[in-house]
Protein backbone atom coordinates (compact mmCIF):
# COMPACT_ATOMS: atom_id res chain seq x y z
CA UNK A 1 0.00 0.00 0.00
CA UNK A 2 2.92 2.31 0.92
CA UNK A 3 4.11 2.03 -2.32
CA UNK A 4 1.18 2.57 -4.42
CA UNK A 5 0.15 5.80 -2.89
CA UNK A 6 3.07 7.77 -4.66
CA UNK A 7 2.33 6.50 -7.71
CA UNK A 8 -1.12 7.81 -8.00
CA UNK A 9 -0.35 11.51 -6.88
CA UNK A 10 1.43 12.40 -10.53
CA UNK A 11 -1.36 10.99 -11.94
CA UNK A 12 -3.89 13.12 -9.55
CA UNK A 13 -1.96 15.83 -10.29
CA UNK A 14 -2.08 15.50 -14.02
CA UNK A 15 -6.00 15.03 -14.09
CA UNK A 16 -6.38 18.54 -12.08
CA UNK A 17 -3.73 20.01 -14.56
CA UNK A 18 -5.75 18.87 -17.17
CA UNK A 19 -9.19 19.63 -16.13
CA UNK A 20 -7.16 23.71 -15.48
CA UNK A 21 -6.08 23.79 -18.60
CA UNK A 22 -9.58 22.39 -20.11
CA UNK A 23 -11.51 25.55 -17.99
CA UNK A 24 -8.69 27.59 -19.26
CA UNK A 25 -8.98 26.54 -23.03
CA UNK A 26 -13.02 27.06 -22.56
CA UNK A 27 -12.42 30.37 -21.20
CA UNK A 28 -10.34 31.14 -24.17
CA UNK A 29 -12.59 29.72 -26.36
CA UNK A 30 -15.14 32.06 -25.27
CA UNK A 31 -13.35 35.22 -25.13
CA UNK A 32 -12.55 34.39 -28.70
CA UNK A 33 -16.78 33.50 -29.28
CA UNK A 34 -17.50 36.83 -28.13
CA UNK A 35 -15.17 38.95 -29.87
CA UNK A 36 -15.47 37.08 -33.24
CA UNK A 37 -19.66 37.25 -32.69
CA UNK A 38 -19.49 40.68 -31.82
CA UNK A 39 -16.94 41.72 -34.27
CA UNK A 40 -18.89 40.81 -37.21
CA UNK A 41 -22.35 41.83 -36.12
CA UNK A 42 -20.48 45.31 -35.64
CA UNK A 43 -19.10 44.95 -38.97
CA UNK A 44 -22.49 44.87 -40.81
CA UNK A 45 -24.34 48.02 -38.24
CA UNK A 46 -25.61 50.53 -40.00
CA UNK A 47 -27.75 54.08 -39.08
CA UNK A 48 -30.78 51.61 -39.10
CA UNK A 49 -29.48 49.27 -37.13
CA UNK A 50 -26.51 50.50 -34.57
CA UNK A 51 -29.46 50.45 -31.54
CA UNK A 52 -30.14 47.38 -31.80
CA UNK A 53 -26.90 45.77 -32.02
CA UNK A 54 -25.25 48.02 -29.40
CA UNK A 55 -28.13 46.25 -27.23
CA UNK A 56 -26.95 42.76 -28.51
CA UNK A 57 -23.21 43.37 -27.66
CA UNK A 58 -24.18 44.92 -24.30
CA UNK A 59 -26.03 41.82 -23.21
CA UNK A 60 -23.38 39.76 -24.56
CA UNK A 61 -20.63 40.96 -22.44
CA UNK A 62 -23.37 40.84 -19.29
CA UNK A 63 -23.60 37.21 -20.03
CA UNK A 64 -19.84 36.97 -20.42
CA UNK A 65 -19.45 38.73 -16.98
CA UNK A 66 -22.12 36.04 -15.57
CA UNK A 67 -24.83 39.33 -15.68
CA UNK A 68 -28.25 38.83 -16.17
CA UNK A 69 -27.89 41.90 -18.88
CA UNK A 70 -26.25 44.95 -19.85
CA UNK A 71 -27.10 48.78 -21.41
CA UNK A 72 -26.09 51.51 -23.58
CA UNK A 73 -26.19 54.46 -22.11
CA UNK A 74 -25.17 58.54 -22.67
CA UNK A 75 -21.82 59.75 -21.14
CA UNK A 76 -21.44 60.35 -17.88
CA UNK A 77 -23.49 57.88 -16.35
CA UNK A 78 -21.93 55.14 -14.32
CA UNK A 79 -20.16 52.00 -15.76
CA UNK A 80 -17.96 50.88 -18.38
CA UNK A 81 -16.60 53.58 -20.74
CA UNK A 82 -17.26 52.92 -24.14
CA UNK A 83 -13.98 55.01 -25.99
CA UNK A 84 -14.04 56.90 -29.26
CA UNK A 85 -11.19 55.70 -31.46
CA UNK A 86 -7.51 57.20 -31.52
CA UNK A 87 -5.95 58.47 -28.30
CA UNK A 88 -7.82 61.71 -27.14
CA UNK A 89 -9.87 59.94 -24.49
CA UNK A 90 -13.60 60.90 -25.55
CA UNK A 91 -15.74 59.19 -24.55
CA UNK A 92 -18.67 58.18 -26.67
CA UNK A 93 -20.96 56.21 -24.59
CA UNK A 94 -21.13 53.97 -21.00
CA UNK A 95 -21.83 50.07 -21.10
CA UNK A 96 -23.64 49.42 -17.91
CA UNK A 97 -23.63 45.95 -16.12
CA UNK A 98 -24.84 45.63 -12.47
CA UNK A 99 -22.00 45.79 -10.23
CA UNK A 100 -19.34 47.02 -12.68
CA UNK A 101 -18.32 50.68 -12.12
CA UNK A 102 -15.37 50.18 -14.25
CA UNK A 103 -12.63 47.89 -16.40
CA UNK A 104 -10.62 46.99 -12.86
CA UNK A 105 -14.00 45.51 -11.23
CA UNK A 106 -13.26 42.59 -13.93
CA UNK A 107 -10.92 40.46 -11.41
CA UNK A 108 -9.78 38.37 -14.16
CA UNK A 109 -7.05 40.09 -16.30
CA UNK A 110 -7.78 38.12 -20.04
CA UNK A 111 -11.28 38.60 -19.22
CA UNK A 112 -10.57 42.73 -18.42
CA UNK A 113 -8.72 42.48 -21.86
CA UNK A 114 -11.52 40.97 -23.94
CA UNK A 115 -14.13 43.43 -22.49
CA UNK A 116 -11.93 45.99 -23.17
CA UNK A 117 -11.07 45.43 -26.86
CA UNK A 118 -14.81 44.95 -27.13
CA UNK A 119 -15.54 47.98 -25.91
CA UNK A 120 -13.19 49.74 -28.18
CA UNK A 121 -14.46 47.81 -30.91
CA UNK A 122 -18.54 48.88 -29.91
CA UNK A 123 -16.66 52.66 -29.80
CA UNK A 124 -15.20 52.14 -33.65
CA UNK A 125 -18.57 50.89 -34.37
CA UNK A 126 -20.49 54.26 -33.17
CA UNK A 127 -17.99 56.51 -34.77
CA UNK A 128 -18.31 55.42 -37.64
CA UNK A 129 -22.36 55.21 -37.40
CA UNK A 130 -22.08 59.31 -36.46
CA UNK A 131 -19.70 60.02 -39.33
CA UNK A 132 -22.19 58.26 -42.32
CA UNK A 133 -25.07 60.16 -40.52
CA UNK A 134 -23.38 63.35 -40.74
CA UNK A 135 -22.11 63.03 -44.34
CA UNK A 136 -25.99 61.69 -45.15
CA UNK A 137 -27.22 65.11 -43.70
CA UNK A 138 -25.14 67.36 -45.37
CA UNK A 139 -25.42 65.70 -48.62
CA UNK A 140 -29.00 65.94 -47.86
CA UNK A 141 -28.58 69.41 -46.57
CA UNK A 142 -26.96 70.17 -49.86
CA UNK A 143 -29.19 68.78 -51.81
CA UNK A 144 -31.99 70.89 -50.44
CA UNK A 145 -30.09 74.22 -51.22
CA UNK A 146 -29.35 73.04 -54.65
CA UNK A 147 -32.57 72.51 -55.20
CA UNK A 148 -34.09 75.77 -53.64
CA UNK A 149 -31.58 77.55 -55.79
CA UNK A 150 -32.48 76.28 -58.62
CA UNK A 151 -36.13 77.02 -57.71
CA UNK A 152 -34.62 80.73 -56.83
CA UNK A 153 -33.17 81.39 -60.12
CA UNK A 154 -36.41 79.90 -61.68
CA UNK A 155 -38.26 82.63 -60.23
CA UNK A 156 -35.59 84.88 -61.34
CA UNK A 157 -36.14 84.18 -64.81
CA UNK A 158 -40.01 84.04 -64.09
CA UNK A 159 -40.01 87.79 -62.63
CA UNK A 160 -37.36 89.18 -65.10
CA UNK A 161 -39.62 87.54 -68.11
CA UNK A 162 -42.67 89.66 -66.64
CA UNK A 163 -40.71 92.95 -66.29
CA UNK A 164 -39.85 92.73 -70.05
CA UNK A 165 -43.43 91.35 -71.09
CA UNK A 166 -45.27 94.19 -69.09
CA UNK A 167 -42.99 96.90 -69.04
CA UNK A 168 -40.24 97.34 -71.71
CA UNK A 169 -42.01 94.82 -74.76
CA UNK A 170 -44.87 96.80 -74.43
CA UNK A 171 -43.15 100.16 -74.56
CA UNK A 172 -40.72 99.28 -77.24
CA UNK A 173 -43.93 98.67 -79.07
CA UNK A 174 -45.64 101.82 -78.79
CA UNK A 175 -42.68 103.51 -79.73
CA UNK A 176 -42.31 101.31 -82.67
CA UNK A 177 -45.86 102.24 -83.69
CA UNK A 178 -45.46 106.09 -83.12
CA UNK A 179 -42.03 105.76 -85.15
CA UNK A 180 -43.85 104.42 -87.94
CA UNK A 181 -46.59 106.90 -87.88
CA UNK A 182 -44.89 110.18 -87.34
CA UNK A 183 -44.64 112.74 -89.74
CA UNK A 184 -43.53 115.93 -88.21
CA UNK A 185 -41.24 117.48 -86.14
CA UNK A 186 -44.34 117.48 -83.31
CA UNK A 187 -44.49 114.25 -82.12
CA UNK A 188 -40.40 114.09 -81.70
CA UNK A 189 -40.79 115.07 -78.06
CA UNK A 190 -43.34 112.48 -77.15
CA UNK A 191 -41.30 109.77 -79.18
CA UNK A 192 -37.99 111.31 -76.80
CA UNK A 193 -39.85 111.03 -73.59
CA UNK A 194 -41.04 106.95 -74.41
CA UNK A 195 -37.48 106.37 -75.38
CA UNK A 196 -36.53 107.79 -72.22
CA UNK A 197 -39.02 105.71 -70.27
CA UNK A 198 -37.40 102.45 -72.24
CA UNK A 199 -34.39 103.24 -70.70
CA UNK A 200 -35.48 103.86 -68.05
CA UNK A 201 -37.35 100.20 -67.63
CA UNK A 202 -34.36 98.22 -69.03
CA UNK A 203 -32.18 99.58 -66.39
CA UNK A 204 -34.50 98.66 -63.56
CA UNK A 205 -33.94 94.99 -65.23
CA UNK A 206 -30.58 95.24 -65.43
CA UNK A 207 -30.27 96.52 -61.72
CA UNK A 208 -32.59 93.30 -60.27
CA UNK A 209 -30.14 91.73 -62.38
CA UNK A 210 -27.24 92.23 -60.68
CA UNK A 211 -26.57 95.61 -58.81
CA UNK A 212 -24.58 97.42 -60.24
CA UNK A 213 -23.94 99.86 -57.28
CA UNK A 214 -22.18 96.80 -55.27
CA UNK A 215 -19.37 96.56 -57.89
CA UNK A 216 -19.04 100.78 -58.29
CA UNK A 217 -19.06 101.42 -54.20
CA UNK A 218 -19.51 98.18 -52.47
CA UNK A 219 -21.55 96.67 -49.75
CA UNK A 220 -22.07 99.25 -47.51
CA UNK A 221 -23.91 101.86 -50.28
CA UNK A 222 -25.71 99.36 -51.79
CA UNK A 223 -27.50 99.16 -48.32
CA UNK A 224 -27.73 102.76 -47.30
CA UNK A 225 -29.20 102.54 -50.92
CA UNK A 226 -32.12 100.03 -49.92
CA UNK A 227 -32.23 102.25 -46.76
CA UNK A 228 -33.03 105.20 -48.86
CA UNK A 229 -35.56 103.40 -51.01
CA UNK A 230 -37.53 102.87 -47.91
CA UNK A 231 -37.51 105.78 -46.37
CA UNK A 232 -38.65 107.78 -49.62
CA UNK A 233 -41.75 105.38 -49.45
CA UNK A 234 -42.94 106.88 -45.95
CA UNK A 235 -40.90 104.30 -43.66
CA UNK A 236 -38.19 105.69 -40.48
CA UNK A 237 -35.01 103.92 -41.00
CA UNK A 238 -32.14 103.74 -38.67
CA UNK A 239 -28.77 102.40 -40.47
CA UNK A 240 -26.09 101.45 -38.33
CA UNK A 241 -22.99 99.87 -40.12
CA UNK A 242 -19.68 98.73 -38.00
CA UNK A 243 -17.26 97.43 -40.43
CA UNK A 244 -13.60 97.54 -40.78
CA UNK A 245 -13.32 95.82 -44.08
CA UNK A 246 -13.86 98.12 -47.23
CA UNK A 247 -13.74 95.73 -49.87
CA UNK A 248 -15.17 92.23 -49.62
CA UNK A 249 -15.47 89.22 -51.63
CA UNK A 250 -18.43 89.70 -54.53
CA UNK A 251 -19.85 86.88 -53.62
CA UNK A 252 -20.34 87.25 -49.28
CA UNK A 253 -21.30 91.48 -50.54
CA UNK A 254 -24.13 89.99 -52.96
CA UNK A 255 -25.42 87.09 -50.61
CA UNK A 256 -25.82 89.74 -48.04
CA UNK A 257 -27.15 92.54 -50.21
CA UNK A 258 -29.96 90.02 -51.57
CA UNK A 259 -30.79 88.64 -48.10
CA UNK A 260 -31.23 92.42 -47.00
CA UNK A 261 -33.24 93.58 -50.23
CA UNK A 262 -35.96 90.47 -49.79
CA UNK A 263 -36.14 91.27 -46.31
CA UNK A 264 -36.98 95.00 -46.92
CA UNK A 265 -39.49 93.73 -49.61
CA UNK A 266 -41.45 91.85 -47.06
CA UNK A 267 -41.25 95.14 -44.89
CA UNK A 268 -43.29 96.54 -47.93
CA UNK A 269 -45.48 94.06 -48.47
CA UNK A 270 -46.61 92.78 -44.58
CA UNK A 271 -45.69 95.32 -42.16
CA UNK A 272 -48.95 97.39 -42.75
CA UNK A 273 -47.44 100.39 -43.72
CA UNK A 274 -44.97 102.69 -43.00
CA UNK A 275 -42.88 102.07 -39.65
CA UNK A 276 -39.97 102.13 -37.83
CA UNK A 277 -37.00 99.80 -39.46
CA UNK A 278 -33.77 98.55 -38.13
CA UNK A 279 -31.11 97.70 -40.52
CA UNK A 280 -27.53 96.68 -38.89
CA UNK A 281 -24.25 95.35 -39.61
CA UNK A 282 -21.89 94.85 -37.22
CA UNK A 283 -18.58 92.98 -38.69
CA UNK A 284 -15.83 94.85 -36.87
CA UNK A 285 -12.45 92.62 -36.66
CA UNK A 286 -13.41 91.95 -32.73
CA UNK A 287 -16.93 90.73 -33.22
CA UNK A 288 -16.82 86.91 -32.72
CA UNK A 289 -20.00 86.54 -34.96
CA UNK A 290 -20.29 88.81 -37.82
CA UNK A 291 -24.25 89.62 -38.64
CA UNK A 292 -26.36 91.34 -40.31
CA UNK A 293 -30.19 92.01 -38.46
CA UNK A 294 -33.30 93.97 -40.17
CA UNK A 295 -36.23 94.91 -38.07
CA UNK A 296 -39.36 95.95 -38.19
CA UNK A 297 -42.38 97.64 -35.75
CA UNK A 298 -45.55 96.65 -38.14
CA UNK A 299 -47.84 94.27 -38.15
CA UNK A 300 -45.79 91.18 -38.94
CA UNK A 301 -46.82 88.75 -41.38
CA UNK A 302 -50.16 88.77 -42.29
CA UNK A 303 -52.02 85.42 -43.01
CA UNK A 304 -53.45 85.51 -46.44
CA UNK A 305 -52.48 84.37 -50.10
CA UNK A 306 -48.97 85.97 -49.39
CA UNK A 307 -48.24 83.57 -46.49
CA UNK A 308 -46.29 81.29 -49.63
CA UNK A 309 -44.33 83.73 -51.43
CA UNK A 310 -43.30 85.02 -47.21
CA UNK A 311 -42.20 81.51 -46.86
CA UNK A 312 -40.84 81.11 -50.07
CA UNK A 313 -38.37 84.75 -49.43
CA UNK A 314 -37.38 83.53 -46.14
CA UNK A 315 -35.96 80.13 -47.24
CA UNK A 316 -34.55 81.94 -50.88
CA UNK A 317 -32.70 84.09 -47.71
CA UNK A 318 -32.00 81.11 -45.91
CA UNK A 319 -29.85 79.35 -49.23
CA UNK A 320 -28.26 82.58 -49.63
CA UNK A 321 -26.82 82.71 -46.30
CA UNK A 322 -26.03 78.45 -46.42
CA UNK A 323 -24.25 79.73 -49.99
CA UNK A 324 -21.58 81.34 -47.66
CA UNK A 325 -21.30 79.42 -44.90
CA UNK A 326 -23.51 81.59 -42.70
CA UNK A 327 -27.54 80.74 -41.31
CA UNK A 328 -30.33 82.93 -40.64
CA UNK A 329 -32.89 83.39 -38.97
CA UNK A 330 -36.46 85.09 -39.15
CA UNK A 331 -38.52 85.59 -35.92
CA UNK A 332 -42.07 87.41 -35.97
CA UNK A 333 -42.92 88.84 -32.44
CA UNK A 334 -45.91 88.15 -30.82
CA UNK A 335 -47.45 92.10 -30.80
CA UNK A 336 -46.30 92.56 -34.54
CA UNK A 337 -42.70 92.99 -35.91
CA UNK A 338 -40.35 90.45 -37.56
CA UNK A 339 -36.86 90.72 -37.05
CA UNK A 340 -34.58 89.09 -39.93
CA UNK A 341 -30.84 87.78 -38.57
CA UNK A 342 -27.85 86.82 -40.79
CA UNK A 343 -25.15 86.03 -39.68
CA UNK A 344 -21.62 84.80 -41.74
CA UNK A 345 -18.18 84.06 -41.37
CA UNK A 346 -15.72 86.51 -40.40
CA UNK A 347 -14.06 87.61 -43.54
CA UNK A 348 -10.39 88.17 -43.56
Amino acid sequence: MQGGNPALAPEVETVAELRELYRAAEARAARLRLLSTTGRQLAMAEAVTIEPIMQGCADRIAYFLGQRGGAVLAPGAAGLPIPAPGSEGRILAILAVEGLAGLEDISDPEDREAVRLQLEMMGATIDRITRERELQEREARLEFVVGRLFSAQEEERRRVSHELHDGVAQTATALARLLEGADSAASRPKLAGIARDLVGELRAVIRGLRPTILDDLGLEAGLRALADALEAEGYRVDVTISSDVAQWPGHIETALYRVAQEALSNIRKHAGGPCAVTLELSARREVAAPFLRIADQGQGARAGGSADRLHFGVDVMRERMASIGGALEWRAAPGGGVTVLATFPKVA
